[in-house]
């Protein structure tokens, strides 16, 4: 009887450190005060602060400077047969734009205030939520450097491109602004704008200019919105 009570004393022992040990607290993965980056789909969670869906700094999202465009895109969702756009970079966030233009010209620090010497040149400070803009950043000194996170890039190209046209043919016909998938980039230094064009770095530009026409051999793939092309000829 004793041997009996004592082998079921140990059993319901062993059944409750199982059910601590799996059932958990609050402080699991996923659990208050856990940041949990998933992969593609939308799936993933994000806890204490960091962003959802996979996005968060550091996450699978985010542009690397090893390989920015594999497989289409830095996150890899793209087929490898994909258009101009989908092969473009991606980078999610603010910090992972900043760093994947620091590798190919000066960027650093980023800053979401432009001071007292903001950008008087290149793209315009002002593009907001009617460009589907959703944060703005800027790096450098005597050139200003000018970031755009974009949450809908055709939005961002049709309004760009109402930009242009308002302009009725006037303005260089071979500018424009060097775009990712979800961000884009323009600067007061022509030099920064075609280190960014190199095959390296996998950006493009888009150009809305009526009448750009470039020399032989400069790529002029079409954009999201007719009467936009993806191009790596800038000329300022």
């Amino acid at each position: 009887m004793r041997t009996s009570s004592l082998l079921a004393s140990v059993t319901a022992v062993t059944a409750l450190l199982t059910l601590t040990a799996c059932g958990g607290g609050g402080d699991t993965a996923g659990g208050a005060g856990v940041g949990v980056v998933g992969g593609a789909g939308g799936d993933s969670v994000a806890g204490g602060g960091g962003d959802a869906n996979g996005t968060g700094d550091g996450g699978p999202n985010e542009g690397t400077l090893d390989n920015p465009t594999k497989n289409g895109g830095v996150n890899g969702d793209a087929p490898k047969n994909g258009t101009a756009f989908q092969q473009l970079p991606r980078a999610a966030t603010m910090a992972a734009a900043a760093r994947f233009v620091n590798g190919f010209t000066k960027c650093d620090p980023i800053s979401t205030d432009p001071g007292s010497d903001g950008p008087s040149e290149g793209p315009k400070i002002e593009y907001g939520k009617s460009y589907s803009v959703t944060e703005v950043g800027y790096c450098g000194r005597r050139n200003i450097t000018t970031i755009y996170m974009i949450k809908d890039a055709k939005v961002f190209q049709t309004a760009f491109k109402a930009e242009v046209d308002a302009k009725k043919g006037s303005g260089n016909p071979n500018s424009g602004i060097v775009v990712g998938q979800d961000f884009a980039m323009g600067s007061e230094s022509s030099e920064a704008m075609g280190a960014l064009l190199k095959p390296e770095a996998g950006l493009l530009m888009l150009n809305c200019h009526p009448d750009f026409n470039p020399p032989s051999g400069y790529r002029k793939e079409p954009a999201l919105v007719k009467g936009c092309v993806l191009t790596d000829y800038y000329k300022d």
